[in-house]
C-alpha cells in the first residue's frame, strides 16, 4: 500500500529521463576544465534542514541550499515529506539549474533537507547525488552528507554481511547501495534497517560506529534528524524559525531564510526534531579539532565558526602577514573573492593603499561545455581579467589565500606582468599545503602539491613572482582565536586527528572498484536523473 501512495504522489512530469544521446556532456567544473593539471582546493558539501509546518519548505530549502552553494558545485537535490511520503528531487548541476518554480511546487510537505554536493567519495554522477533515499516497509530514510568517512570499507561490509534487509520494499531494483557509490548510501542503508528499534535509537547504535567527519541531516516521514562527529571536524549549526527548526552548514544559510542562529551542533551530539519540539543526545564524547582551512577557504565570510565572524578572521590574517611578511610596493591587491578579506587587512596594517586589479567573472563556476582549445590558452582569464589602468606601472601585493600546484599563481603573475605590473609580491592567507585531506575537502595527491617538494624561495621562482610570503601555522591559529589543539591542520602539519586506515581501503572511487555500467532500466549510471519517480529507484 505504500508502494501505490508513494509512486501515486509524484507527478509524472518529474519522472521523464532524459534520452542519452541529448546529455550535457563535459566534466562539469569550467574552471578545472580550462587547465586539469590545476585542480585547486575543492570545497566540502553544503546540507540543510528544516521542518517548520505551515512553511513552504521546499523554498526555504532551496534559499539554503542557495546560500550553501559556494561548498558544492556538482550536484543538488531536496527531499520533502508531508507525513505520509518522501519525495526526493535531484540532479546534476547548480542549484538554480537544478530547481525551478514549477519543480519546488510540487515537493509540498513541513519536513525537508537538502544538499548541494561535491564529490569526496563516489564519481561526480547522478546516482550518487544526495540526498540519498532508501525505502522500506517501516518507513523512508533520506540522508544529506557533508565530509567523508575513513571507515567506509568497514561500513560496506557490514552492510554486505545483512542477509537481507528487514522489510525492505521490493520496488524490483537493485538496492541502492549496490548501485550508489558513495559512503552517504552506505549509512543511509544502514540507518534504515532498524527492525526491532527507532531510527532515533538505531542511529545511536550506529553514529558511534561510523569514523571520520559528517555532518549527517537526515529524514523520515515525521522528523528530522542531525548529528556531528565527535571532532566536529565539518560546520553544522542550530537555527530557529518563528514556526520551526532549521539546522545548516553555515549561519549563512539561516541568514538567508530568516532564522535566528541558536547554536552550533556540538561534536558527538544529535538533534532530533519533531512535533513535539527539539531534543538532544549525545552519541559520543566531544573532541573538537574544527577544520582550519574553514576560516582560510572553505565558509562564506559572513559566516560565524566557533563564535568568530570569519571575515574577521581572515583580516586579521591579513593584518598578521602585513607585519611578517612587509612589501615596499605601492597597492595591494586580492585575487577574488576568497583573498578580498585578508587583502583588506594587509593594506590595513601595512599603510599600501588597497585597490581592485583583478575583476572576476561572477559566473564562472560550473558549465557544462567544454571549452575549446582556444580559450584553454586563455586560460585563467575566463576567471579573472587585470584592470590595466590600476596596475601598470605598479608595483604589486597579491594576496591569494592558497597555493595547491601552483599552476593558477604562476599564470596570475604572468598575466599581471603583461598587463604592466613593475613588480608582483605575493601573499597567502594560509601555511604551505603539504599534505592531502581525508575528511571532506579534495586537495590534489601529495606528490602534485607544490609545497611538499619545494622550498619556498623555489616556489616564489616556480611562479615568477618577485617575493613570496606565506602565513605562520602559528600566527593562522592565532588568529581564529581557537586553541590549536582544538583544530584540525592536516592539510599543513601531517597531524591527522582521527585515524587512518590502509590506503587500500581509502580513496574517493574506494566502492567503485567493480563498475555497474548499467541501471536497472538499461541507461548509463552516469546519466543524470528525471526526478522524483526516479528517486524511488535510485539513493
Amino acid at each position: 500500500m505504500r508502494i501505490e501512495s508513494e509512486l501515486a504522489a509524484i507527478p509524472t512530469r518529474l519522472g521523464d529521463v532524459p534520452d542519452p544521446s541529448s546529455m550535457r556532456k563535459g566534466d562539469g567544473r569550467l574552471t578545472t576544465a580550462i587547465d586539469p593539471q590545476d585542480q585547486g582546493p575543492q570545497d566540502a558539501c553544503g546540507v540543510f534542514g528544516v521542518w517548520a509546518p505551515g512553511e513552504d519548505v521546499a523554498k526555504l530549502t532551496y534559499f539554503g541550499l542557495y546560500a550553501l552553494q559556494h561548498r558544492g558545485q556538482e550536484s543538488a537535490g531536496i527531499a520533502v515529506s508531508n507525513g505520509r511520503q518522501i519525495l526526493v528531487y535531484k540532479d546534476m548541476g547548480l542549484v538554480s539549474q537544478v530547481f525551478d518554480e514549477s519543480t519546488l511546487e510540487a515537493l509540498k510537505g513541513f519536513l525537508a533537507i537538502g544538499h548541494a554536493r561535491y564529490s569526496t567519495t563516489g564519481a561526480s554522477t547522478w546516482h550518487n547525488a544526495q540526498p540519498t533515499f532508501h525505502p522500506t516497509a517501516m518507513g523512508s530514510i533520506a540522508l544529506a552528507h557533508n565530509g567523508n568517512l575513513t571507515n567506509t570499507a568497514e561500513l560496506a561490509t557490514r552492510l554486505d554481511n545483512l542477509a537481507e534487509l528487514d522489510g525492505e520494499l521490493d520496488l524490483n531494483i537493485r538496492r541502492p547501495e549496490k548501485v550508489a557509490t558513495n559512503d552517504t548510501s552506505v549509512v543511509t542503508a544502514l540507518l534504515a534497517h532498524h527492525p526491532d528499534s527507532t531510527v532515533e535509537e538505531k542511529a545511536m547504535e550506529l553514529l558511534p560506529e561510523v569514523k571520520g567527519a559528517f555532518s549527517f541531516v537526515w529524514m523520515d516521514e515525521n522528523t528530522l534528524y542531525a548529528a556531528r562527529d565527535p571532532q566536529g571536524i565539518r560546520p553544522l549549526v542550530l537555527g530557529r524559525l518563528e514556526r520551526g527548526w532549521v539546522v545548516a552548514s553555515e549561519t549563512a544559510a539561516l541568514d538567508i531564510v530568516g532564522a535566528s542562529f541558536i547554536r552550533e551542533v556540538e561534536p558527538g551530539e544529535m538533534v532530533i526534531i519533531d512535533e513535539d519540539g527539539l531534543r538532544s543526545r549525545r552519541f559520543a564524547e566531544a573532541v573538537p579539532k574544527h577544520c582550519l582551512f574553514e576560516f582560510v577557504y572553505l565558509a562564506r565570510p559572513d559566516t560565524l565558526i566557533t563564535g568568530n565572524r570569519v571575515h574577521s578572521v581572515r583580516v586579521e590574517i591579513g593584518r598578521r602577514l602585513a607585519h611578517d611578511f612587509p612589501a615596499d610596493a605601492d597597492l595591494v591587491i586580492p585575487v577574488p573573492e576568497s583573498g578580498t578579506p585578508a587583502a583588506i587587512g594587509y593594506a590595513e596594517a601595512s599603510g599600501i593603499p588597497y585597490g581592485v586589479g583583478l575583476v572576476k567573472n561572477s559566473y564562472v563556476g560550473r558549465t557544462f561545455i567544454q571549452p575549446s582549445q582556444t580559450i584553454r590558452q586563455l586560460g585563467i582569464r575566463l576567471k579573472l581579467n587585470p584592470l590595466r589602468d590600476i596596475i601598470e606601472g605598479k608595483r604589486l601585493v597579491v594576496v591569494d589565500d592558497s597555493i595547491v600546484r601552483g599552476n593558477t599563481q604562476r599564470a596570475l603573475v604572468r598575466m599581471l606582468r603583461e598587463a604592466g605590473a613593475k613588480e608582483v609580491h605575493v601573499r597567502i592567507s594560509s601555511p604551505p599545503v603539504k599534505w592531502p585531506c581525508f575528511y571532506g575537502i579534495d586537495f590534489a595527491t601529495r606528490a602534485e602539491l607544490i609545497a611538499n617538494g619545494l622550498s619556498t624561495d623555489e616556489i616564489r621562482r616556480s611562479i615568477d613572482a618577485d617575493s613570496l610570503g606565506y602565513i605562520s601555522l602559528e600566527q593562522l591559529v592565532e588568529a581564529t582565536s581557537v586553541p590549536m589543539d582544538d583544530l584540525c591542520r592536516a592539510c599543513f602539519d601531517g597531524v591527522y586527528p582521527i585515524e587512518l586506515p590502509d590506503p587500500e581501503r581509502l580513496g574517493k572511487h574506494l566502492l567503485e572498484i567493480t563498475p555497474v555500467s548499467t541501471d536497472v532500466d538499461g541507461l548509463a549510471t552516469s546519466l543524470a536523473g528525471g526526478g522524483a519517480s526516479d528517486a524511488l529507484n535510485r539513493p
